[in-house]
């Protein structure tokens, strides 16, 4: 009866009266299980989980599995939460939430495909619910199936006119038109908007309106939002430099120390700056035959964090490179293949970690997997800085900060080229630099030597990669459904005037625009 009355006090948000009531319900699995979903609401992680695993050892439903699984993700424990997907999955909950939760999960560890099933349940149980919509909208995007996401989040907005969530995915499923477009009601959705509503619906905006053509009043608006957003963030760009300063700082110390029991596995790595070609890279290497992608992992990041030892908040940080400088590279190569195994789906063949923020780790990932072929897109900083303003990445995460300001965005430009030039000179030969706007121009002549630096050999399926289906989680999932186009080359010539400032920039350091 306590547990019961529990649940009612957790919905209603009543932790002191669910806490008592569920404690009043101990041992009993299900008292754990409160205690812990409480615990898991406050911010009390760790607690959670233990509360969470005793309920499981007494009683493993599917409810209970699904909840564990959330709060694995949270601590990075991705094989954990695998294993109870697993589980799970043999006999599922029938609630909405727990489906929904499962859905979460899957997708958090890249399987959208395995996440859909969930969230169909979760809809069809709760087709009021305006997260499930959305969350299932987000798949079906993913998997490219467009007509049907479009179709959810018109179910969606035609109730919550203001989800700004369901704004920002519908204007990015497809190319809008002059006679086609939700412009109209997007400039009122801005207007209602306010705090990352507003940032939202307000890249929504401008993503239409380039596509009608009107680039001024897209670069306009986003100017407009960025800068109210930039200014509730206190970032300065002396946080992402001293970062840089700490990559080429410790490399000495990654370059003498040693590597026991090196793994043989040869993954390919694919680094840059983010809008630069990585996912059109990673999809040209997934339609090799003997290649699967797995998105873009923290695996390596994670790796050199645990090896460091480091209990600082943030995963990449000086204090956490100087102080993994000195571990043995082959354990870190081990625990980054032991942490990407989970995301793998076809491990009989090579894996593509496309995550573009490892150009901070390419001297760590040279050593530590010695036949790992590295990739490293480029791009004219121009065009860099422009996309990079143009999209908008994880609001929440603050690795991306920087992309708010054009100047901030070129300051991070000059960081990686920094770290590019000190990768050049230390590992020559090492990571092979593809220019993207070689790709768009001779397509055949960059994938040849693409699949020669990763040691595959040729396949025409690379060539018609938009046609070889498979999940894009990324900002470039529309574009790269297509064949290969030249429409973003020297886009940045259209905003000469707004752009002067950066060009300025670029050319006090040095770094070439044309």
């Amino acid at each position: 009866m306590s547990a019961a009355a529990a649940r009612v006090a957790l919905e209603q948000g009543d932790f002191h009266t669910a806490a008592r009531l569920a404690s009043a319900a101990l041992p009993s699995a299900e008292g754990a299980f409160l205690l812990g979903v409480i615990a898991a609401e406050q911010g009390r992680i760790g607690e959670a989980i233990r509360q969470i695993e005793a309920a499981v050892d007494q009683d493993p439903r599917g409810e209970y599995r699904a909840q564990l699984a959330r709060l694995y993700t949270l601590v990075r424990r991705d094989g954990d939460a695998a294993t109870q997907l697993a589980a799970a999955e043999a006999d599922p909950p029938a609630d909405a939430l727990s489906r929904d939760t499962i859905g979460c999960v899957y997708a958090r560890l890249g399987d959208h495909v395995a996440a859909l099933p969930h969230f169909e349940v979760a809809v069809a149980v709760a087709p009021e619910n305006d997260q499930f919509l959305y969350n299932h909208a987000a798949t079906l995007s993913f998997l490219g199936r467009v007509d049907d996401a479009e179709a959810v989040l018109g179910t969606l907005l035609a109730r919550s006119q203001d989800d700004a969530r369901a704004h920002h995915l519908l204007a990015g499923l497809r190319k809008q038109s002059e006679d086609s477009n939700h412009v109209p009601r997007l400039k009122a959705a801005k207007q209602r908007a306010r705090g990352a509503d507003r940032l939202l619906t307000g890249y929504a905006l401008a993503k239409e309106l380039e596509d009608i053509g009107r680039a001024d009043a897209a670069l306009a608006c986003l100017l407009e939002v960025n800068a109210e957003h930039r200014a509730t963030l206190g970032y300065e760009p002396a946080r992402d430099a001293a970062i840089v300063d700490a990559v080429a700082g410790s490399w000495p110390a990654f370059a003498a120390a040693p590597v026991t029991d090196a793994p043989a596995e040869a993954p390919i790595l694919i680094i840059g700056m983010p809008r630069t070609g990585t996912t059109l890279v990673d999809r040209i290497l997934a339609a090799h035959p003997a290649v699967e992608s797995v998105g873009e992992l923290q695996a390596l990041p994670l790796a050199v964090k645990a090896a460091s030892g480091t209990r600082s908040r943030t995963v990449l940080d000086p204090e956490t490179l100087h102080a993994a400088a000195t571990a043995d590279l082959g354990a870190i190569g081990r625990d980054y293949l032991a942490r990407a195994a989970h995301h793998r789906r076809l491990p009989e063949r090579r894996f593509v970690d496309k995550f573009p923020g490892n150009f901070h780790y390419a001297g760590i990932a040279a050593r530590a997997l010695p036949n790992a072929a590295i990739v490293c897109l480029r791009r004219n900083p121009m065009d860099t800085v422009l996309a990079n303003f143009r999209n908008l990445f994880a609001i929440s995460s603050r690795y991306y900060d920087y992309s708010y300001d054009l100047l901030d965005i070129a300051a991070y430009v000059a960081g990686f080229e920094r770290l590019m030039a000190l990768w050049r000179t230390a590992l020559p030969g090492r990571i092979l630099e593809l220019r993207y706007e070689d790709i768009v121009a001779d397509q055949e002549g960059e994938t040849r030597r693409l699949l020669a630096h990763c040691g595959l050999d040729w396949s025409d399926r690379c060539l018609d990669f938009h046609a070889q289906g498979g999940a894009v989680s990324t900002p470039s999932a529309a574009q790269v459904r297509r064949p290969i186009y030249r429409d973003s080359v020297a886009r940045w010539r259209k905003h000469e005037a707004v752009l002067a400032p950066v060009a300025a920039y670029f050319a006090e350091r040095g770094i070439a625009i044309d």
